[in-house]
């Protein structure tokens, strides 16, 4: 079994939020753009792209700060319920 590479786990939790912050972006200015805005006029899509492109770096940034909290609180939950494995 190998031993696990703390530089390749980073990588891959920094990817997992890029992957995160992308989808999120990606729904979230699709269902506000249409439910919300504007619906499906014949500009739409490229104002969905522009959206997109505005809101996937912020979603970015601040995954950085909110997705250690989230496992925090995530941890911290689950020992309070479930109690120390």
């Amino acid at each position: 079994m190998q031993k696990p590479n703390p530089k390749r786990e980073k990588l891959t939790i920094l990817l997992a939020q890029v992957f995160i912050s992308c989808l999120m972006a990606l729904m979230m200015t699709f269902l506000f753009s249409i439910l919300v805005a504007e619906g499906l006029t014949p500009g739409w899509p490229l104002r969905w792209l522009e959206h997109f492109l505005a809101a996937w770096p912020v979603a970015f940034v601040l995954s950085l700060f909110v997705g250690p909290l989230a496992f925090k609180l995530a941890f911290w939950v689950m020992h309070r319920v479930a109690g120390p494995a």
